[in-house]
């Protein structure tokens, strides 16, 4: 799955893993080595990240139902609790240094299959 910002298309991620059960959330990135730039991990639900048990920092962009943006962390190292994300539903979890400032609360994330089917947000036109 992509994931890209509304309206201008800009990729943030080609590759997007989906962890949306109990397990596959708590297991999240913890004990990989790394996660290659140009992919990232959707969790949902969660309005709240850790990073124990990481080896590298991330980048996390919290949304709600809708994908507009809530909350942006850049560079979150490892061993550190995030902040609670009231209305957040998917959290993207991406290498440390991806955003880079490109991504901003109030913008609208959409993730889609390669089948253009979407995830969150309206499906384009």
């Amino acid at each position: 799955m992509q994931c890209m910002i509304r309206p201008s298309g800009l990729v943030i991620a080609e590759q997007v893993e989906m962890a949306d059960s109990f397990l596959a959330r708590l297991k999240g990135l913890m004990f990989r080595r790394e996660l290659p730039f140009g992919c990232g991990l959707l969790l949902t639900p969660c309005w709240q990240i850790h990073t124990c048990f990481m080896r590298f920092a991330i980048d996390a962009v919290f949304c709600d139902k809708a994908g507009k943006v809530l909350y942006v962390k850049e560079q979150m190292k490892p061993w550190r609790w995030g902040r609670f994300v009231r209305g957040s539903h998917y959290t993207l979890e991406l290498p440390g240094g991806s955003l880079q400032g490109r991504v901003r609360v109030g913008d609208e994330l959409l993730f889609a299959d390669h089948f253009n089917q979407v995830i969150s947000g309206e499906k384009q036109k």
